[in-house]
This record gives structure tokens, sequence and C-alpha cells, in this order.
């Protein structure tokens, strides 16, 4: 039942093993990796209150034994202190240039220890191990590491590829339905982005993979999987069709600072309203059927998600202000903001020629609702 994807990267490719039961498979995945059968595994602790001895069991089955850093959870983990913090600890273990740092979480732990394993003796190995489904399918597949700052989410960081990936499917039966939802946030855009089939197909399957079917989710995680490898392959640094996967970041990003990256608006979610408002604005722009915003609010409606800026609890800045937090964007250049747009469902596309004014207006009429 386990699927595998090979992301094509010459002496730095690595395969995406997607499927139940991999953690209890790690000893043999991770094995060939080793010089010396010792890993270091940086987590967060609710992650190893519930993943950690699986994986340890997993390992010691190939008589690699273990010794693990548990960060507090939470967006703000994603900070200075912690990855001095977690520098200083796989110091102090003595992880040499030749081992593999573990990175048993979501998209926070993962972001966070591939950096510190990307400038720990410039440059240590590491796997992922991705416990949440937003991390299945985006953070964990491609090698952008990195914390945020107070100018900003994810403007410090690497590109630090890792030497393997494990999705274990399994562990997402521990995920509460928000938390599952938010990650569904980074599977419909791939869907939306380049493959209008796989949106077709969410449509059907989506409701049955929140409801726990296994093979659903496998599908689903494997074709996002692959298509961020296409992607990433042709594309490594973004200099190009990797913006793509930006598709409702730029608003995402903005929104998430506006609520102070907290409990208000999980990553996820940011991504979904993303996703609905670059529709709505390329509709407005002409770009593409008033249907397509339409039938991508509907289906996030259908999954039980957050698709308006009328779901975020609490108040938001005016459209100006707004505006101003997306001009922080790493996806500035040349001071202009770079937005992802869509002719159609599937058929998603890089621009910075978007009237300031229409993303104003389109904002003001969206907090009007609220």
């Amino acid at each position: 039942m386990t699927e595998r994807v090979h992301v094509p990267l010459g002496d730095r490719a690595y395969d995406v093993h997607v499927g139940p039961g991999l953690l209890a498979q790690s000893g043999a995945l991770i094995s060939p990796l080793l010089r010396r059968r010792h890993v270091a595994v940086v987590t967060d602790e609710t992650v190893a209150a519930t993943h950690l001895n699986a994986l340890r069991n997993g390992l010691e089955t190939h008589e690699i034994t273990v010794t693990h850093l548990a960060l507090p959870p939470g967006e703000s983990t994603k900070c200075w202190a912690q990855l001095e913090r977690t520098v200083e600890w796989l110091l102090s273990a003595q992880v040499e240039r030749n081992d593999v740092v573990i990175a048993l979480g979501g998209g926070v732990i993962g972001d966070l220890a591939g950096f510190a394993a990307a400038i720990l003796r410039r440059g240590v190995r590491f796997v992922q191990i991705p416990t949440s489904l937003l991390a299945q399918v985006d953070s964990s597949v491609g090698g952008k590491t990195g914390i945020n700052s107070a100018q900003g989410k994810n403007l410090v960081g690497a590109f630090h590829q890792p030497s393997l990936v494990l999705a274990d499917t399994d562990v997402l039966n521990t995920m509460k339905s928000r938390d599952f939802l938010s990650g569904y946030g980074e599977v419909v855009k791939y869907g939306l982005l380049g493959d209008a089939a796989f949106f077709d197909w969410l449509e059907q399957n989506g409701p049955l993979m929140a409801a726990g079917d296994m093979t659903a989710r496998i599908h689903a995680v494997k074709r996002s999987v692959q298509m961020k490898s296409d992607i990433v392959a042709r594309d490594e640094t973004e200099q190009g069709d990797r913006a793509l996967l930006n598709l409702g970041h730029t608003f995402c990003h903005a929104l998430e600072a506006a609520t102070g990256y907290s409990e208000r608006l999980l990553h996820g979610e940011g991504v979904a309203i993303g996703c609905a408002l670059a529709f709505e604005l390329s509709a407005r722009l002409g770009l593409c059927s008033q249907e397509d915003p339409s039938r991508v609010r509907a289906h996030l409606r259908d999954m039980k998600m957050m698709v308006d800026l009328s779901d975020i609890k609490g108040d938001l800045p005016d459209a100006d202000a707004l505006v101003a937090l997306m001009a922080q964007d790493k996806k500035m250049k040349d001071n202009r903001l770079h937005f992802v747009l869509a002719r159609g469902i599937g058929e998603a596309f890089v621009t910075a020629d978007v009237p300031p004014d229409a993303v104003r207006d389109m904002l003001r009429d969206a907090l009007a609702q609220r």
C-alpha cells in the first residue's frame, strides 16, 4: 500500500515514501543513510507524546539509537531563540557532519530543524518525517527551510533538501479535525494551480479523506507530492515555475501577520481563503469566468473550511493595511508584488501586472461583509 515519489535533483535526489506504517519501517528506510547507528531527533512536545516512541521502536529494530529535543508546539517556535536552542543542542549532542538529523513533526518543526541542519557545520543531512497533512503534502518536500522574523513569515532561511521523506499516513488519524482541514488547504491548492482533474477528484473524494478513508488520503498525498516534485525539479530555487506553489499565499501571509500568527488563523486556513481571494481577483480582472471562484468557494464550504475574511474571528486591519502587509512578502521583486492568478481551475500563472487598486477594492468588499 506504500507509494513512492522520486524527487530528481541530481546528486541531491531523494525519495518520498507515502503510506501507512512508515514509522515502524523507519529503521530499514533510514539505516542506509547512516555512517554510525545514531540519530538526533528534533520534534515538539505534542508530537513527542504521540509519535516519538513509535519512531524510536522503528529505529531500534535496526539497532539505531536516538537522542531527542522536544520544542514547544506552535508557529511561535519558528524564531531565532528556538533556532539557537536547537543548534546548540545539536552541537552538545555531538552531531557530526556525516550524521543525520530527523525532523519529526509538522511544518514548524520541519522548517526549523531543516534550517538548523542547513547551518550546522555548514550543512548536515536530515530526514523529514512529517506528522501533519500540511507538512506531508507541502513543507516536507522541496528543501525550503527557515524561521519567521518580526518583519514577516519565512524571511530567514535556506534551501536545504532532505535526504528522505517518510509520510506515514497512519499518523493523520491522530490529527484534530481543524488541523487536518488546514492541511487540506494545501491539497486543494495543487488542483487549483495545475491539475483540474485532481480538483474534480477532490470534489468527489475530499469528504472521504476528511472522514478517514486511507486509500483517498494516500492518493491525495501522493498526487500533491508528485506535483510539487515536478515543479521543484524544474525550478528548485523559485526563479520561475516554483512560484506557482504560492497560489493563495500572498493573501495568506498578510492575514497571518494581521492575526499575529496565532490560533485565530492556521496556515492552511489562510491558504484556503487566499485561494478563494486569488480566484475572485482573477475573475474581477477578466482572467477567468465568474463560475470558477464560485466553484472554489463551494468546495471549501462543502469541506467545512474557512472561505471568507468573515470566517476569521476578531478584528482585521483595513484594506490599505493588508496591502501594506503584502508588501513585506518574499514575492516582492523590484518593489512590485507578484501574484499567482488563474485563467481557470488548473491554470495558474504568476504576474506582477495587477493594479493595486483592484486588490484594495476587492479586500474592501470582502471586509465589508464581516
